[in-house]
């Protein structure tokens, strides 16, 4: 190696020790540990989108997963009726902060400690749920991300509608055993007055009652609409299967959905509020107060359209409803 190259990599190996030291958090330093990161969420695997991203955010940060942080998973495999359990587990280990997915794992974390700070990754409004005091200064110990369910909720209604006029009966599949669920229908609901649509409400609580849907639940819509779940995510390929078996069109929350041979959909980009989150876990570790960081609101959305799927499935949009359109999967 010459002498340059030789201090061309010194000057590099002396900014990283240097980034790894400004990055030392608060709890390393006060008592020698590495910090514990728990992840509580519905979800069925580690390495779901949106944790993949997580954990990128972290390596952005200069972080090194079991070098100077542990994360600690706890993945409810879409039944929400055990998040207070694994909630508890987290809170014993005891973990230094607990990154939520979803409203009702954050209320699952509020219920297992008030002391441990709880980041929600993505998930309904936490002021709306009354688990914090206000958007600019939630107090106690919970922040995080925040994606306003009644807009994106409405939109995909109205966007089903424009893709397909004619249609008047639309069947909404929804987990009615999340928190934010009825605010959703709500916004679904309103959409529809507006629009001259009746809906038929199919609530869904596990994987189980999803899996026994078949096409004669939606025999008498003319399409439908599914509200985001992260069991729903998890069992995406399912709900994909039963549009294709009834041969309606629907559209769907996250962009997955589309890219895997959903028809479209419209919402917030999960995976960005998560490596988002990992910025807050950050400031956390190095000593701020969960209390004091504001939340903040989904920044981006998706919309996507899987025309390969229309064609499959004998459907034709309307043009006017191709021009908004962001991303086209041919």
């Amino acid at each position: 190696m010459t002498f340059k190259a030789l201090r061309c990599a010194l000057i590099v190996l002396l900014a990283s020790a240097s980034f790894a030291q400004l990055r030392t958090p608060a709890v390393a330093q006060q008592s020698g540990k590495i910090p514990r990161v728990g992840i509580l969420s519905p979800e069925e695997s580690e390495t779901t989108p949106a944790f993949i991203a997580f954990r990128k955010g972290l390596q952005d940060l200069g972080y090194v997963e079991g070098k100077s942080v542990v994360l600690d998973f706890r993945l409810a495999k879409g039944h929400n009726e055990v998040l207070g359990n694994l909630a508890k587990e987290l809170a014993q280990i005891p973990v230094d902060v607990i990154v939520a997915g979803g409203t009702t794992a954050v209320r699952a974390a509020a219920g297992a400690t008030h002391q441990i700070p709880i980041i929600q990754g993505a998930g309904g409004d936490l002021v709306a749920a009354g688990l914090a005091a206000s958007f600019a200064r939630p107090g106690g110990n919970i922040t995080g991300f925040t994606i306003r369910t009644d807009e994106p909720s409405g939109k995909r209604l109205e966007l089903l509608k424009r893709a397909f006029p004619s249609i008047t009966r639309v069947a909404v599949i929804l987990d009615p055993t999340s928190v934010v669920t009825e605010r959703q229908f709500r916004a679904t609901e309103r959409a529809a007055a507006t629009l001259g649509i009746r809906l038929t409400k199919l609530p869904v609580s596990t994987p189980e009652e999803l899996a026994a849907l078949d096409a004669h639940a939606l025999a008498d819509a003319d399409g439908f609409v599914v509200l985001p779940s992260a069991m729903f995510w998890n069992r995406r390929a399912t709900i994909i299967a039963l549009a294709a078996s009834a041969r309606k069109p629907a559209i769907y929350p996250e962009r997955e959905y589309a890219e895997e041979g959903g028809l479209a959909t419209y919402g917030a980009n999960i995976p960005d509020t998560f490596r988002r989150a990992a910025g807050y876990v950050d400031r956390v570790l190095l000593g701020a107060k969960a209390g004091d960081l504001p939340i903040e609101e989904a920044s981006k959305f998706d919309f996507l359209v899987n025309l390969r799927t229309a064609r499959e499935l004998g459907l034709s949009m309307s043009p006017n409803f191709l021009v908004g359109v962001g991303e086209v999967i041919e």
